[in-house]
């Protein structure tokens, strides 16, 4: 069976992560796309018919899975509308911009018997399959830190919704989500949080900072972005009880990760890390597996409602500059 899809929003998110990777995926069909951008998609994708209005795909009977990559206070809108169309949804991260509409959507989803996922597409990128293969094969031992970066240099506001002031505007709830759904999968939820945030670009309405402290029992797990950061190329590092983990260079997904890790040991001698291997297609891969009964879920409901309530927990806890317990 041939899966139809149809993708809401032709922005940076829309054309690389939904439309491009479906029509590569096996047993996916890219059918429509919801944009006024006509003329790229009619370069992009040959046959693939753009539309204006997102009902248009709402009330097509072929179509069975819609992408939506739209500004994150549509999610919730676009969403219930596709479930209640019969149609099964991914939804780009963050899942919506408050946990009371994640937990509502979970309601609507399980009541149309349809799948709704989040688009957490960072756990198909090579160097968390590293990681996870690291701390899950005991290579590093017990983990007493972790630190994950997302950090750019992009001293410049372009006029975009994310770097406007409103609902799930800024980077804790355009990157974080990445980092916090990568982290919450290896070691569960925290027991509380503590989340700085600010505005260090001129001319920035939004959020273009954080750096988070996650608090388990034992274990510290740090998350940071800056956009005026030089060197913008540290991903993670783990201090385990039988070696670190370095790792610099992001955003592998597809291929050979060309930057492998480091392991470093207590004696001071330190060797390559395996290089890890990402499938573009992996996220959508696995969505096609479980519409057609192959495989459970990808990203649960319950994960990505998780990390909505982690979101807002920091968003407390940079609001009165405290901890917050989840």
């Amino acid at each position: 069976m041939t899966l139809n899809v149809a993708v809401i929003g032709y922005g940076f998110g829309g054309r690389v992560f939904h439309a491009e990777p479906v029509a590569r995926t096996d047993g996916m069909a890219l059918k429509a796309i919801v944009s006024r951008r006509s003329e790229e998609i009619a370069r992009d994708h040959p046959g693939v018919r753009a539309v204006d209005d997102p009902e248009a795909v709402f009330a097509d009977p072929a179509i069975d899975l819609i992408a939506i990559s739209t500004p994150n206070t549509s999610h919730f809108d676009l969403c219930a509308r596709a479930l209640e169309a019969g149609k099964h949804v991914v939804v780009d991260k963050p899942f919506t911009v408050t946990g009371d509409e994640a937990r509502e959507l979970k309601r609507r989803a399980e009541a149309s018997g349809k799948l709704l996922t989040v688009f957490h597409n960072f756990r198909w990128y090579a160097d968390y399959l590293v990681v996870k293969q690291l701390i899950a094969g005991g290579v590093l031992g017990e983990i007493a830190y972790f630190e994950s970066h997302f950090d750019r240099w992009a001293p410049h506001v372009p006029d975009a919704w994310r770097e406007k002031p409103g609902p799930g505007s800024g980077t804790w709830w355009d990157l974080a989500p990445h980092l916090l759904d990568q982290v919450l999968q290896l070691f569960g939820k925290p027991m509380a949080i503590t989340c700085d945030q600010a505005i260090q670009r001129p001319g920035g309405g939004a959020a273009d900072f954080f750096h988070a402290t996650l608090r388990y029992e034992k274990l510290r797990v740090v998350l940071t972005s800056c956009f005026l950061a030089p060197e913008q190329e540290l991903r993670f590092v783990v201090h385990g009880s039988k070696a670190s983990f370095v790792k610099y260079g992001i955003n592998t997904r597809e291929g050979v990760d060309p930057r492998p890790g480091t392991l470093v040991y207590p004696d001071g001698s330190g060797q390559q890390a395996p290089a890890g291997t990402a499938d573009g297609r992996g996220f959508y891969m696995a969505v096609r597996d479980a519409i057609l009964g192959r495989a459970p879920q990808p990203v649960t409901l319950d994960d990505a409602i998780l990390v909505m309530d982690v979101l807002e927990a920091g968003d407390l806890s940079a609001a009165e500059r405290r901890e917050v317990r989840l």
